[in-house]
């Protein structure tokens, strides 16, 4: 086929405890997944928008640094995602 692939793991996967811990412990079953994904190249400009967009949010809070995003907000927890006033 020739295409580029790229192993992708979350970090309960039995690969990332394999890796960086020597193992999955006795007293512990993996949770994640491993899976294949086709290589799409660099992730240069992703950063790039991911930083670009945490630039913002501390602009319209008024935060310095990263650090004082908690001091400016009020994070609330959200138990239902879909809004059923606006017909979600």
């Amino acid at each position: 086929e020739g295409k580029k692939r790229k192993l992708f793991y979350g970090m309960s996967s039995s690969t990332a405890m394999q890796k960086y811990a020597g193992g999955v412990a006795e007293y512990r079953s993996s949770e994640g997944k491993t899976v294949e994904v086709d290589y799409r190249g660099p992730v240069d400009a992703t950063m790039l928008d991911l930083l670009g967009g945490l630039r913002s949010a501390c602009t319209y809070v008024g935060a310095s640094c990263l650090k004082d995003i908690s001091k400016r907000t009020t994070f609330i927890r959200v138990a239902q995602q879909l809004n059923p006033v606006f017909g979600g």
